[in-house]
């Protein structure tokens, strides 16, 4: 049996007798002529039958096929060559139409269309390589991580407590008992620094927050890394940039087929990301927007698209570190700044008007955890695990943690973080 051969291979095998498979991706009937397209995984290939062509005129689009034939050098052809002589066989029944054309080269559908049909929609090229791309950046962070000795983990989805600050959780029956939904990694994370160092995980994350946006999703894909014996926010700074790096570099290496469809234009990640102090960018907000901000604890969305400009204009870089959030907005687990304990040792990278990354230094010794709770009002009993960590020695560290599909929305410049998501879940969709 001929092995099978795909459609990007076939430029080596001018001359000689292959086999294919895959979809239809478009047919042409002429007077003498019938033109196939197939589509496998790695392209397309152009099938020419004289007529009468078994069934070829008949094989709807989508059909899964198999075609035996010779290739034979023609320049107009996808890839330079074309399959001559071909024996049609289909693999399957005939295929239902597709919601929409998916041999047009930029899909017609709307969002909601392709969401509610993504299991063939995702199958037209250009939608298809976000995804590929969306694979090479986290192959890429792994290898970035994995240089730097770090170790990779899994950790529970979960957890019998909904304990730690920041976002809702989603309750569920756990064998008659009440657990939620883990909303990221980041107690798990701390502890095993205490085992391994330098830990990351990639992973679901689930935030039952009612926000309707094109930036928000209720389960998403976290990247999160932790390393320890830190000097202060600043090393985590600095493995930011390297797995940035390392994931615009993977992507550019291992996925430029699937840019170059997209017509992406990968960002340069400087040799040092700029970074301004939340305070100092309040104070240019409030000179230059018109609103002041002054007395929030937080970036609105407006003002991280106008310091993402700023820092394009007066320092070359789509990218931008925002250090020194209040201590009000962030996590108990957080270090404070040691001169001015109002503000933290935490940071955002912002990167074309999003922010993208949240990472800072922690606490690490249990003093200061009991310290932080009291202050805030909380229970140390509902930390009683997580704390447990603290007693038996843990180094100074911090860490960080980058969404997989707000990357993928930003990297290719999407109106909408659901176009960058398989299957979105968000306040209104559970389906497919």
């Amino acid at each position: 049996m001929i092995s099978r051969v795909l459609a990007s291979d076939l430029p080596r095998h001018v001359g000689a007798p292959v086999r294919i498979a895959g979809w239809v991706h478009r047919r042409r009937q002429l007077k003498s002529l019938t033109f196939v397209i197939v589509r496998d995984r790695s392209g397309l290939a152009q099938v020419v039958a004289r007529k009468p062509a078994e069934h070829a005129a008949d094989l709807p689009e989508e059909t899964v096929i198999e075609v035996r034939g010779v290739v034979t050098a023609n320049p107009q052809a996808p890839g330079g060559v074309e399959l001559t002589e071909p024996v049609i066989a289909p693999l399957g029944e005939p295929a239902a139409p597709p919601p929409f054309d998916l041999y047009r080269p930029k899909p017609t559908a709307t969002l909601p269309t392709i969401l509610d049909h993504a299991p063939v929609a995702l199958r037209h090229p250009r939608l298809r390589a976000r995804f590929a791309i969306t694979a090479a950046g986290v192959a890429g962070f792994r290898a970035a991580l994995a240089e730097r000795g770090f170790t990779e983990i899994h950790t529970p989805k979960i957890v019998g407590s909904a304990t730690e600050s920041g976002a809702n959780v989603f309750g569920i029956d756990y064998f008659g008992r009440r657990a939620y939904l883990a909303q990221s990694p980041q107690f798990f994370k701390q502890a095993m620094v205490g085992v391994f160092e330098r830990v990351y995980e990639v992973g679901p994350v689930f935030r039952a927050e009612p926000h309707d946006t094109a930036r928000h999703l209720a389960q998403y894909t976290s990247l999160d890394a932790e390393l320890g014996f830190i000097a202060d926010h600043r090393d985590v700074m600095a493995l930011v940039r390297h797995t940035v790096a390392g994931m615009v570099g993977a992507v550019a290496e291992r996925a430029s087929t699937a840019v170059s469809l997209v017509e992406a234009a990968l960002p340069e990640v400087p040799a040092e990301i700029p970074a301004i102090h939340f305070a100092e960018a309040q104070e240019l907000l409030a000179r230059h927007t018109g609103r002041d901000p002054r007395g929030e604890p937080d970036l609105a969305p407006e003002h991280e698209r106008w310091l993402s400009a700023w820092a394009r204009r007066e320092e070359g870089s789509e990218f931008l570190f925002v250090t020194g959030y209040p201590m009000a907005k962030r996590p108990f687990y957080t270090h404070p700044e040691p001169a001015r304990p109002a503000y933290s040792n935490s940071f955002d990278l912002l990167f074309r008007g999003m922010e993208l990354v949240t990472g800072g230094q922690r606490l690490h010794r249990h003093s200061d955890y009991l310290a932080a709770l009291a202050a805030r009002g909380e229970d140390p009993a509902a930390y009683r695990d997580y704390l447990e960590v603290f007693a038996h020695g843990m180094p100074p560290h911090g860490g960080f943690a980058l969404g997989l599909e707000r990357w993928t929305a930003r990297l290719l410049e999407l109106a909408n973080i659901r176009q960058a998501t398989l299957f979105p879940r968000d306040l209104h969709r559970l389906h497919p």
